[in-house]
Formats: structure tokens, C-alpha cells, sequence
């Protein structure tokens, strides 16, 4: 059996590893969560919430193992506790929600009132997600929670760079064993999450565009429904009625945080004319002076770049740029710590359009490249460009000025007069616009609801129609 070496983000060196799971062993283990899934679907809903929240308790149990391995797997600490907290909350939040979202309608035909009906909400038999490596915890339970809780079983395939913290997540659902018969999670490589998606009813996936379409032809080819978050390349509009001490403590924190390796972090600055050099010179004097947590893992606010080989994409979309006419006014250059760590402390890039690729390929990293516009109108065309859609923000005087801006923006989500709200904020349904994303919301009520399928059921309280009725010479003359 083949085995995944693994880095450490703050070493650089391979200090883990895993076996590729078989694609017979996957198999296996999807037959048996689908066919254990047919006893928790009948469940009600409270035991499916007296399930979770034991798991809830095991978890908690075991709170200092998950957050020591989530910091390794991602070189940060801090976050890692904010991940394992999210996730405790993430599941009294679906648990006291599921009762009011697992009813079906009941209602009766306007055209025909003797017909009444009733709506059966089906859960899909077995979910698949496939998860990213930049908030490994979160992302692998974010749809698993809601699907639990619809009643259907889950198999997760967690990202091969950040598995450490994996282990001690699936002993706590080992403790509990009613869980542990329709939730499972198999880290692997894109050969395992290929082989998932033929093995399940329905698969989320968060990730980049490009393999983001690999899943979603894959999901087409086997007839399932995919539910798709992908890459961001998130504008932030700047106008000159902005508060300026504002505007750059938010594009520095929605920039920086995570070390920029979050969808919903800023990428690209537009700011106005008039207002421009001063923002610069303010988001410059504060980008310089954040320091990285090293060599203390608990002292400072950047993280190590996660995937080693994202800091040669970073180092190459800075030197494209530079070469096209940009300048590096901070940060800048990839660090080197640790015996091979890679930090890149935030960078603030000037004098960019949008022939670099840093202004229209997904980043990933604490980039910060700034642009000038001059009208409201061009700001918009410019935060409007390119493939993605995700998410964006706009900074203005007044939240009126700001909303009537963000209208006009195609993304699924504009924070007013702040940043990257979409990582805190979950009880607004949201839609991606363009190359990030397709399906269902993850957040608000569909992000539990469009496990379902809905099936309606039609009762004929009246006397059916007959054949007869349809004779030709019904017909008026």
C-alpha cells in the first residue's frame, strides 16, 4: 500500500505520513455507511440531535489533540482553536435549527382544490465531501454537520497536506457509535477523491476552480448533484469618502489573516484617485509592521504558507508583475525559517492593472496589489472583471453609498464597510456568481435543506377524472 508523505508547514520537512486507501477499502466502507444510513434516516430528528451533540461532548474531550494537531498540520495556533470552537458551534447551531427545517409542506392546488399534498423530504443516502488543506477541520464538517443531521450518511475525504489532525476527530466519533456507523473520514490524494465521487449520492467539494471542474464533470458523468465552492479573486472598492484608518485595517486584516490562504480574503484593492496615495502610505506603514509566528508558534499573526509549493504561485504572480511595471513597496519575498518553513509577510503591491497575473489569478497568499480608479462606474467594471465571483467588499462614508455600489457587484456576497464577513456570517443564504462555485448555499437554511430531495405526495380528495371527460365532443364550440 502506497504511502502520502506529508510536510510540516514551519519545517518544511516530511514528518508524517498515511496509506493511500484502496479503492476496494473506500468502496467497502461507502456500502456500509449507505447501507446504515437507512436506519438513521428513519430516526427522528431529536435522536439525530442527541447523536451529535455526544459527539459534540467527545469532541470536547479530546479538544487539546485536535487543536495540537491542526496547529502542525497548519503552523498556526490561534486559528486552530478558533477552527475546533467554530466546529463545537457549527453543531448547536444546525442541531437547534434541524427541527423547523426537516418538516415538509402540506397545501392544495388552486386549479384543482380537490387535490391536496403533502411534501416527503427524502435525505440523499451517502455524502461526499472532498476538503481543502487551508482550514482543514472546518471545511471537512461544514456540510457533513447539516447532512447528519437531514439524515444522511457522510464520507469525508479530508486533504492529503494537513491529515494529522484527522485521528483524533475520528476517535471521538468512534466513541460514539450510532455516528460512527454513518460518518466516516479517509484522508487521501485526488485519486481517492476521484474514486469517491463515484461511490456517493451527492459531493461537496471546496477547493480551485480547475479541479472544482474535474469533480463537477465526474459528478455529471455518474448522474449526482455537486455542490461546489470554489476559488475567489475577491475585490475590495475603496471610495474618497471612506475612513481611511478604516478602510486599511479591514483590507490589511481581510488580506492578511490566514496568512491570505482563505477563499473570502481580499485579493484586489481599488481605490480612489483622490484618495490613493494616502491609503497607500497608511496600509504600507501598517502591512509593516505585522510579524510572523516564528520563531514562536504562539507570538505573532503570520502563519507559514500551508501547501509549500503555493509560495512558488505567489513568488511567480509578484515577479510577473514586477516584470510588467509593478512595484513591491513591503514583504515581498518568500522566507525561508525553520530548516524550510515558508513565510511571506504582507505585501503591498503599486502600480498594477489587470494584464499581471496578480490581478486576475487567485493568490492565496498576504497580497495586497492597489489600483486607482476614478468613478464609481470604473471601480465597478474593474470589480467585475475576470472569471470569479465569489465574494467582495466595498468601503465608503456611509453604508448607503457602500450598498449602492455592492449591487452592482456579481459576487455572492459584498461586505459593507468591512471585509471577508462571509467567514462569520452564516445564516445568509449566498450563491456564487461565475467560475467560484455552483449549487446550493452552504449557509442559511439550504445549507440543510438542499440535502433533500423532495418528494410530493398528491391526494385525490374528490372523485378522479374519467377517460370520458376527454371526448372530443366536450370540447366547446
Amino acid at each position: 500500500m502506497e504511502n502520502i508523505r506529508v510536510r510540516n508547514p514551519r519545517t518544511g520537512r516530511f514528518d508524517y505520513e498515511f496509506p493511500v486507501p484502496e479503492n476496494e477499502v473506500l468502496a467497502q466502507r461507502a456500502g456500509e455507511l449507505r447501507a446504515a444510513q437507512r436506519a438513521w434516516g428513519a430516526r427522528p430528528v431529536e435522536s439525530r440531535i442527541e447523536v451529535l451533540q455526544r459527539w459534540k461532548a467527545e469532541l470536547l474531550a479530546r479538544r487539546v489533540a485536535v487543536v495540537d494537531a491542526l496547529a502542525t498540520d497548519t503552523g498556526r495556533h490561534l486559528l486552530a482553536q478558533a477552527e475546533f470552537g467554530g466546529t463545537v458551534g457549527a453543531i448547536d447551531r444546525w442541531c437547534a435549527q434541524a427541527p423547523s427545517l426537516v418538516r415538509g409542506d402540506e397545501g392544495r392546488s388552486q386549479a384543482q382544490p380537490t387535490i391536496t399534498f403533502r411534501t416527503q423530504l427524502v435525505p440523499y443516502p451517502l455524502v461526499g465531501v472532498i476538503s481543502p488543506w487551508n482550514f482543514p477541520l472546518t471545511l471537512s464538517l461544514i456540510d457533513a454537520i447539516p447532512a447528519l443531521l437531514a439524515g444522511c450518511a457522510v464520507l469525508v475525504k479530508p486533504s492529503e497536506v494537513t491529515p494529522r489532525f484527522v485521528a483524533p476527530v475520528v476517535e471521538a466519533i468512534r466513541a460514539v457509535p450510532e455516528l460512527a456507523a454513518v460518518l466516516d473520514m479517509i484522508p487521501g490524494d485526488g485519486r481517492t477523491g476521484a474514486a469517491l465521487v463515484g461511490l456517493v449520492d451527492v459531493v461537496c467539494f471546496t477547493g480551485s476552480v480547475k479541479t472544482g471542474q474535474q469533480v463537477g464533470r465526474a459528478a455529471a458523468e455518474h448522474f449526482i448533484p455537486a455542490f461546489l465552492e470554489l476559488g475567489g479573486k475577491d475585490p475590495v472598492i475603496v471610495t474618497e469618502s471612506a475612513d481611511l484608518d478604516l478602510a486599511t485595517d479591514v483590507v490589511l486584516r481581510a488580506s492578511v489573516l490566514a496568512t491570505g490562504q482563505a477563499c473570502q480574503s481580499l485579493e484586489r484593492v481599488y481605490v480612489q484617485d483622490t484618495v490613493y496615495d494616502r491609503f497607500v502610505g497608511r496600509l504600507v506603514e501598517k502591512a509593516s509592521a505585522v510579524s510572523i509566528n516564528y520563531p514562536d508558534l504562539h507570538q505573532g499573526v503570520v502563519g507559514p504558507l500551508i501547501f509549500y509549493a503555493q509560495a512558488d504561485v505567489i513568488a511567480g504572480q509578484i515577479d510577473d508583475a514586477v516584470q510588467r511595471g509593478a512595484r513591491v513597496l513591503c514583504g515581498g519575498l518568500v522566507e525561508i525559517h525553520g530548516g524550510g518553513g515558508r513565510w511571506l509577510r504582507p505585501t503591498v503591491v503599486v502600480d498594477v492593472d489587470h494584464t499581471m497575473k496578480l490581478m486576475t489569478d487567485e493568490t492565496f497568499g498576504p497580497v495586497m496589489p492597489v489600483m486607482k480608479f476614478r468613478t464609481v462606474d470604473e471601480a465597478v467594471e474593474l470589480a467585475n472583471f475576470g472569471v470569479f465571483g465569489l465574494s467582495a467588499a466595498v468601503i465608503a462614508g456611509t453604508l448607503e453609498e457602500a450598498e449602492a455600489i455592492a449591487v452592482r457587484i456579481d459576487a455572492g456576497a459584498v461586505s459593507l464597510n468591512d471585509g471577508s464577513l462571509t467567514g462569520v456570517m452564516h445564516e445568509a443564504e449566498k450563491n456564487s456568481f461565475k467560475c467560484s462555485g455552483l449549487g446550493g448555499s452552504r449557509m442559511g437554511s439550504a445549507g440543510l435543506t438542499r440535502f433533500f430531495r423532495k418528494k410530493a405526495l398528491l391526494r385525490q380528495t374528490g372523485q378522479p377524472a374519467t377517460l370520458g371527460l376527454f371526448d372530443e365532443s366536450n370540447a366547446p364550440r
